[in-house]
């Protein structure tokens, strides 16, 4: 079954939950949950976890260290995140295989699955397993994916991503979120560009530089810079553009981040990929802060452009997008956070996955197979 769906947008005002529901949610195993600093699945999971709890869910969160959540009950896979082995296969596959372990003695309406290596043990399972899909499809994950078919069920987090592998088996499209009452909103903004993201050819903060340079702005890039990729494209791309109108933060925890986001004038986001899902885009639009970026991925999904930020298609672009940028109104780009990206929408849009996909497998049709009708909940 390859079925495609539109997005699982709920109308406002949410709606309680129609059902209880028993939820294992599945992390990652690198952070804690919520994370202290860099993670950002992991605070989507950490949020998801607790918007899903207050409509009335039981929810299991299975993950790696500690977790900070309203979560029903906690199963630890490792007592520390494996944080230093982040991007080596093994993490993955032993934290999958204790999950497979926790889930033997759960009884649960459905998984919901958040790693790469876990849906791989989905097969057999008596519940049906949803994967987030948090990376790019048009490369590896979109083959694994293919193979697995329908022993699992996808969501995509934007349209773009979802568009790379049409064929997939998606359900639906449910945007990330954040805790909108948690960012501090300030409409008055000091005189600095912000970038904010790991320091990777694909995020390009040397693009950012250029681009405050040219605008007549200094600039503050805070972000993770540990893996080998991350240090060589550094020393190549970011140190020889260093100077007095230049400030390296380092990675900024959940309260120094807030504080950047809402002195900013603007947030630069130049990728250089098909991103998924930005989400400091949100974050930064929720203290008022507008974002300037390149259209790529989901940017034109999240950024109502002239309205919440500026979004134009070359880095020559960039400086006059930031000029513009600062003339918005910072209420503006609140409101869009509030109305789009709150916990509560994203928890309902889950919601009405989790319905879609039960109700299909409680009424088989003809042919005896799963069969997800188009449209939203």
């Amino acid at each position: 079954m390859s079925a495609v769906v539109s997005a699982v947008r709920p109308a406002e005002p949410v709606q309680p939950a129609r059902r209880s529901l028993h939820i294992a949610m599945v992390a990652p195993p690198y952070f804690h949950i919520p994370p202290s600093g860099y993670g950002g699945v992991e605070q989507v999971v950490a949020d998801l976890v607790d918007g899903l709890v207050e409509r009335g869910h039981q929810v299991t969160l299975i993950a790696a260290g500690e977790a900070r959540t309203k979560a029903t009950r906690f199963i630890p896979t490792f007592p520390e995140p494996l944080s230093d082995q982040l991007g080596l296969p093994t993490p993955e596959v032993l934290h999958a295989a204790r999950v497979a372990r926790a889930l033997e003695g759960l009884d649960v309406d459905l998984v919901h699955d958040h790693t790469l290596a876990g849906p791989l043990l989905a097969r057999g399972r008596l519940a049906p397993t949803i994967v987030t899909v948090h990376g790019p499809v048009s490369g590896d994950l979109g083959v694994l994916y293919e193979a697995l078919g329908d022993t699992i069920k996808l969501v995509g987090i934007s349209e773009a991503q979802r568009a790379a592998a049409p064929a997939l088996p998606w359900v639906g499209t449910v945007y990330n979120a954040i805790r909108v009452e948690t960012f501090p909103f300030r409409a008055e903004k000091e005189n600095f560009a912000l970038f904010i993201g790991r320091f990777h050819p694909e995020k390009a903060p040397h693009l950012a530089i250029d681009a405050a340079r040219a605008a007549g702005l200094p600039i503050v890039l805070a972000g993770k810079c540990a893996e080998p990729i991350e240090k060589a494209y550094f020393e190549e791309y970011v140190r020889p553009r260093l100077g007095p109108d230049v400030t390296l933060y380092g990675v900024a925890d959940a309260h120094a981040k807030r504080e950047l986001f809402s002195a900013a004038c603007c947030l630069l986001f130049p990728i250089c990929w098909e991103e998924p899902f930005g989400l400091v885009m949100i974050e930064a639009m929720a203290c008022g802060t507008p974002v300037v970026a390149l259209r790529r991925g989901s940017v034109p999904e999240i950024v109502v452009d002239g309205r919440t930020g500026v979004v134009v298609d070359t880095p020559e672009e960039l400086p006059d997008a930031i000029h513009r940028a600062r003339r918005l109104d910072p209420r503006d780009c609140r409101a869009h956070v509030e109305h789009e990206f709150s916990v509560a929408r994203m928890a309902a849009g889950y919601e009405a996955v989790y319905e879609r996909v039960l109700s299909a497998i409680a009424e088989p049709s003809a042919d005896g197979q799963l069969h997800l009708s188009a449209g939203t909940a």
